[in-house]
């Protein structure tokens, strides 16, 4: 957390959330979701949401009030039924929590009241693995929006991030725990209430609330957005998503021996979704063939095999889709980094352009003269034998070529930002080409 000199008051949620969009986006890297505290979390959460082209939703909590003071938080609800109590300010005025029973009921029924209004029979997004960057219009306490990320926490994200533009200095201590990342606008010293940051601090009725959310899901129902895929190749089905974009500007597909629910694969797709790349996901490998793999502990998978069943899925994307007319890349990774090369040497009327990342891409060394789509190798950490060997590849190639260092994606943990690296590249390789 690092808040910087803004200019203040902000004219309006939207303004504010605009300005946060840009201090986000380094953190919007694996499948990221944004989740809004209703209701002027919403509004600054959907500015977030168009700029980083990114799902939006909700995020229902309801602060628990002190009888006769409901504007002094003592607790909240969270929408998966957790009661967080915060029990300092209860002892100070010498509460027990048995008393505030009626005030808990109360206020679970006008929280599932919202649920049913904001989200109907859609059901929770999936947190697991995700980047997840919850967002409010301010933090005053801290208690609500501690409530809320101890929730999401609970779903095991890949990152949890809370966002702000503005927010109190003991409600930033007391949240900045919680989070790996807190990003706030601006902390001042003489904060007493988040409206007073406001030119435009109008409240909003739950009709505002349903039409941004109404607003910003369209496009991605009409896409479809992603659907599981069952690809026949020589005698084995091969699982897959298949995932679109509102606006498609071509079609990528993932050449993976095994990993395509792997979130560093996931994030890399994701990226190029965001760009407007439809993505398919798939394993070359059936789940029994990896498993025998793994355990006769093979010093390799058979890339012929591999070719064949890539071959098999780009044509399929050709006949099933409505990519049949669209340019179509491929992003080889791994074990199947070589097999991509044979494709796009067998296919050249389909493939417009790869990206390899990893694995023994000299291995296609027969196929590499007939490769005609541009080709970007990119380079797992700085060892110099691997690098070489790029560079040998390269130099068989006929078709343009670059090859970059991604220094970090070799190791088994890395940081999702080096993922990110990875996501952009291929993008920006996929934009020059396709």
């Amino acid at each position: 957390m690092n808040p910087l000199p803004v200019s203040l008051p902000f004219t309006d949620r939207s303004e504010a959330g605009r300005r946060l969009a840009e201090r986000v986006r380094a953190y919007a890297v694996t499948d990221p979701i944004v989740l809004a505290l209703p209701r002027g979390g919403v509004p600054v959460g959907a500015e977030l949401a168009r700029h980083l082209r990114i799902p939006l939703d909700v995020l229902l909590v309801r602060k628990i009030g002190m009888p006769g003071h409901q504007e002094t938080g003592v607790g909240a609800i969270t929408e998966d039924g957790h009661a967080c109590f915060d029990d300092r300010a209860l002892a100070r005025i010498r509460m027990p929590r048995e008393m505030l029973s009626s005030t808990v009921e109360a206020e679970r029924a006008e929280l599932a009241r919202r649920l049913e209004v904001y989200r109907g029979s859609r059901a929770a997004p999936r947190l697991t693995g995700r980047d997840v960057i919850v967002v409010d219009d301010g933090v005053a306490t801290g208690g609500t929006a501690r409530a809320a990320l101890q929730m999401v926490r609970r779903q095991r994200p890949a990152r949890l991030v809370l966002a702000v533009p503005v927010g109190s200095q003991q409600a930033v201590e007391i949240l900045r725990p919680e989070v790996e990342d807190l990003v706030v606008l601006t902390v001042p010293e003489n904060f007493r209430a988040v409206g007073e940051w406001y030119r435009d601090f109008a409240q909003l009725s739950d009709g505002d609330v349903t039409a941004i959310l109404a607003e910003l899901r369209t496009p991605a129902d009409e896409a479809g957005s992603e659907r599981a895929v069952r690809i026949r190749a020589g005698d084995v089905y091969l699982e897959g998503e298949l995932a679109t974009p509102a606006e498609v500007r071509a079609g990528v597909v993932f050449a993976l021996s095994h990993g395509r629910h792997d979130p560093r694969q996931r994030a890399v797709a994701a990226n190029l979704r965001r760009s407007g790349y439809a993505t398919l996901l798939f394993d070359l490998l059936t789940h029994d063939e990896w498993r025998r793999e793994s355990d006769e502990d093979a010093n390799g998978v058979d890339t012929a095999v591999l070719d064949e069943r890539l071959q098999a899925a780009v044509r399929w994307l050709r006949r099933a889709t409505d990519l049949a007319s669209a340019p179509v890349g491929l992003f080889g990774s791994g074990a199947a980094a070589p097999a991509a090369l044979m494709t796009a040497a067998a296919r050249p009327e389909d493939i417009a352009a790869l990206v390899v990342h990893g694995g023994r891409i000299d291995i296609a060394e027969e196929s590499l003269p007939k490769v005609r789509a541009p080709v970007l190798v990119l380079v797992e950490g700085t060892d110099s034998f691997v690098r070489e060997l790029a560079e040998w590849v390269l130099g068989r190639l006929s078709a343009p070529y670059d090859m970059r260092v991604m220094p970090g994606a070799e190791q088994l943990l890395a940081r999702s930002e080096v993922w990110h690296e990875v996501g952009t590249a291929a993008a920006d390789w996929f934009e020059r080409y396709l």
